[in-house]
Formats: structure tokens, C-alpha cells, sequence
């Protein structure tokens, strides 16, 4: 399919991160462009207020009459909508021309020079800052990310059509999709087991993902990934490594070597070792390609991070809130990290919102370990997102697996009341679910009247 063919185009989930850039790309070039979405939100207003109508009902009666001509309108539609969506069911019936995600962006890229950025964790942080390196460096580049990247305010950037990044998805498959020109691989971590089975089915996959770099493409991969391909990380005898990494201002400065050179005392503002890693392998990348390094250097130095990923919404000297998107233990792990290395001698409660019934119930121990590091574990109930309920897989459930005295389970109606009268100097709201939407709550406990 030529998608230059096609001017009407029809998302079912148009809010989601990664449909929403899909839908500001198709509005940019000059597309019709409408979806339907379960609620408003800050995104979909967004999406609205570029022209784009968004309907929160599913009924076929609402959908505008030219979304409804199948020889000229493509239905693009999210996993995460049920099979029997009226809408979608209706599409279907009616032998519209429908796509996941992944196949539009496999459609997009396949003509452009494509980076794709895999792997379990770091796909958005390490998109976004390999996005907004091309782009400070004057690349003709799309980026389409799947989080909203302060310095843009957006999921897209859109600096040209010669170049794409995208994010390369591993849930359900979505990154064969894609047939790229250079490739990372940041973590092949178990993950999506409800998917994929077992980890070595996950493992096969990255695999099979390596096969569909274009022939002379190039693999970046971490430097603990048993995966042929130019090493990154802090050994020394990775092909790109880190080395005088010291903190100054609250801010990393370190050193970059690369096969030919090094570059020294480069600034970067995100918190963690794994986003220092994140950092390298979007600047080998970005130089992959011809990128000048002392440009590349300077724009990390720039990079203000991604909503939900260590998103500072409060920083003062006594207290410091931080909303966080970590789902999985090795992220929460990484945050945990980050803090104690920011934050050394201060008192960390961590709000944890699990994701799905089937993540919980496959890493219960290991989230069990990396919550208990904290000095207070607050606990909310299980996000569902695509999932029913599964038996004996509750928060209450993981909440006893916790080695901590200092812990306990609150449901979202009386968080806000708990968070008023509690003693703590760093609070994070950490998970994927919806309890970002208690973020601006909590803030204002905070900001309003002081």
C-alpha cells in the first residue's frame, strides 16, 4: 500500500502515546485525520486542538460520513482495543483496510533511513534523546517517540522525512514489523510473558529482530547482550563506553569513548546510570550516521527528558516529588538507583501502581525486592489495562512478599488524604497504569497556598 494514496485515515485509540503520534504526523502532511478514544485527556486535547476530532463513544453513527469511503480511509487501531469494539467490529465487517500501529510505521519507514530503538527497557528515554540529538544537529529527521518529550512538548519530532527513529516494540511482535538501517538493543529482560510464554520465546525474538536490519545495517547492542553487533556501556572493552563519571550541580559530567575518539566533560541532566547508557547509545547512533560529535556532545548537554521518566514535578531543598513510568522490577531497580545516587541520606517513599495481573503474578518477587529497598511502600491496586483479573493476584498479595515494616495498601479514593500527612523528603508516583492522573493532585498538596 502507497500511504501518499490515502487521505482519510481512522484511529480506534487515538490517545494512546504512540497512536497520538501517528495522528500528528497524518494531521501534519496534510491528511484527514479522526479517531475515537474511551476518554479525553491531556492528550487527546492536544490532538484536538490541531484540528483532529476525537469521539469518547464507541458508535458507528458518530464516526464523520468520509471516514466511512473504505476506497480512500485506512483504520489504524491499538492492541489494547477489544476484538468486539463496535467500531472496529464494524471495519471489519465491511472489509475496511485495517492496521496495527507497527505496519503503518513499518509503511512510513520502509522508504525513509530508519534508527529503531529496542528493547525491554529505555526505548522511549533512548528514542527521544536520539531524536532531539538529530534534530538540534540540523538532520532531516521524524522521531516518533512513545512519551512526550520536554523539549518539544510532543511525541513527534518532525525535522524532515530523510530520517525516522522510531521506537522498535517488542510487545506482541510490533518490531518485525520494521526493516531499519541501524538498530539498538538497550535490554532483553523477561517481559510480556503473557505474550510471549516463556523468556526464551522473548530472546528468540530479539533475534528475529537483528535479521531485519537492512543488508550493511548496523546493531548497536548493551554491552551484557550476548547479540553480534558494536558494544556500548562502561566496560572498557565495549566498542562506546562511559568513563569519569563524576556529579557536579546535580548534573552528570563524564567522558565518551568512542573506536576513533574521545569526548570529554559532557553534560547530562537526567538522573541514573541507565540513563547515561541511554545517553551513549543514542550519541553512537546519532554519529553512526555522520553526525558531527562536538554537536552531538553539546546537545546532550540540552536534553530536558521525557514526562514520566524521573519528571521532576517538585524540587526544592526540602522536599522533592518525582512521577516516574517504571513498570518492571529492573526499572524500578534503575530509579532506585538514581534516587539514592541524587539523594543519599534522604527519606524515599515510593507510591507503586502495579501493571497488569500477569506482570505482577510473573515478577511478584523481584518487585517484591526492588519495593522493599525504599523507606516506605505505598501500594495501589492493579492497573488491568488489557487484562481480567486473575485468581489470588492482588496488591494485597504482593504487598506481603515485601521485606519492610514500612508499608501498606491504599486504594486511589484515600491516597491523596494519606499523602497530606505523611513525613517524607522524597515522594515518587512510579508505574504505567493511570496514576500519572494523581500526579497534578499530589503536586497541589504541595504548591497551592504556600
Amino acid at each position: 500500500m502507497n500511504l501518499k494514496n490515502i487521505h482519510t485515515i481512522y484511529f480506534i485509540g487515538i490517545g494512546g502515546i504512540g497512536m497520538s503520534a501517528l495522528a500528528r504526523y497524518f494531521k501534519f502532511n496534510n491528511k484527514n485525520v479522526a479517531g475515537y478514544d474511551k476518554k479525553k485527556t491531556e492528550i487527546t486535547n492536544a490532538l484536538e486542538a490541531l484540528g483532529i476530532q476525537v469521539s469518547t463513544n464507541d458508535n458507528v453513527a458518530e464516526i464523520p460520513a468520509k471516514y466511512l469511503n473504505k476506497e480512500n480511509t485506512i483504520i489504524i487501531y491499538t492492541p489494547a482495543i477489544s476484538s468486539s469494539h463496535t467500531e472496529l467490529t464494524y471495519f471489519r465487517e465491511n472489509d475496511f483496510k485495517i492496521y496495527k500501529r507497527a505496519e503503518v510505521l513499518g509503511l512510513i519507514t520502509k522508504d525513509t533511513f530508519c534508527l529503531a530503538v529496542a528493547g525491554t527497557h529505555g526505548k522511549t528515554t533512548t528514542s527521544s534523546i536520539l531524536g532531539h540529538l538529530l534534530a538540534e544537529c540540523e538532520v532531516d529527521v521524524t522521531a516518533f517517540l512513545g512519551g512526550i518529550a520536554e523539549n518539544y512538548n510532543s511525541n513527534l519530532i518532525l525535522k524532515g522525512t530523510e530520517i525516522t527513529v522510531v521506537e522498535a516494540d517488542e510487545f506482541d511482535r510490533s518490531f518485525l514489523q520494521l526493516s531499519p538501517d541501524i538498530a539498538c538493543i538497550t535490554s532483553t529482560d523477561a517481559d510480556h510473558l503473557d505474550i510471549y510464554g516463556e523468556k526464551e520465546a522473548l530472546q528468540d525474538s530479539f533475534v528475529e529482530f537483528t535479521k531485519r536490519i537492512k543488508p550493511n545495517g548496523t546493531l548497536f547492542v548493551h554491552e551484557d547482550i550476548e547479540l553480534d553487533g558494536i558494544t556500548y556501556g562502561f566496560k572498557e572493552t565495549s566498542d562506546y563506553h562511559i568513563k569519569n563519571i563524576r556529579i557536579q550541580n546535580g548534573s552528570y559530567v563524564f567522558d565518551i569513548v568512542t573506536p576513533t575518539a574521545i569526548v570529554i566533560a559532557i553534560q547530562f541532566h537526567l538522573p541514573g546510570r541507565h540513563n547515561l547508557l541511554n545517553g551513549l547509545v543514542a550519541f553512537a547512533m546519532a554519529e553512526k550516521i555522520g553526525t558531527p560529535t562536538d554537536c552531538l556532545a553539546k546537545a546532550l548537554g540540552t536534553f530536558k527528558g521525557v514526562k514520566r521518566r524521573f519528571s521532576y514535578q517538585i524540587k526544592t531543598d526540602d522536599f522533592v516529588f518525582v512521577d516516574d513510568y517504571a513498570h518492571h522490577p529492573t526499572e524500578i531497580n534503575a530509579l532506585h538507583q538514581a534516587v539514592r545516587e541524587m539523594y543519599p541520606t534522604k527519606k524515599v517513599t515510593i507510591i507503586f501502581q502495579p501493571h497488569l495481573f500477569s506482570r505482577t503474578k510473573d515478577f511478584a518477587d523481584e518487585f517484591a525486592e526492588s519495593l522493599a529497598q525504599f523507606d516506605e511502600i505505598i501500594l495501589l491496586e492493579i492497573y488491568p489495562a488489557r487484562e481480567k483479573p486473575l485468581e489470588g493476584i492482588t496488591s494485597s498479595w504482593l504487598l506481603n512478599k515485601i521485606k519492610n515494616d514500612q508499608k501498606q495498601l491504599l486504594t486511589k479514593e484515600n491516597l491523596i488524604n494519606h499523602v497530606a500527612n505523611i513525613k517524607t523528603d522524597i515522594l515518587l508516583t512510579v508505574g504505567a497504569g493511570d496514576i500519572g492522573e494523581e500526579v497534578v493532585k499530589i503536586k497541589n498538596l504541595y504548591t497551592v497556598g504556600n
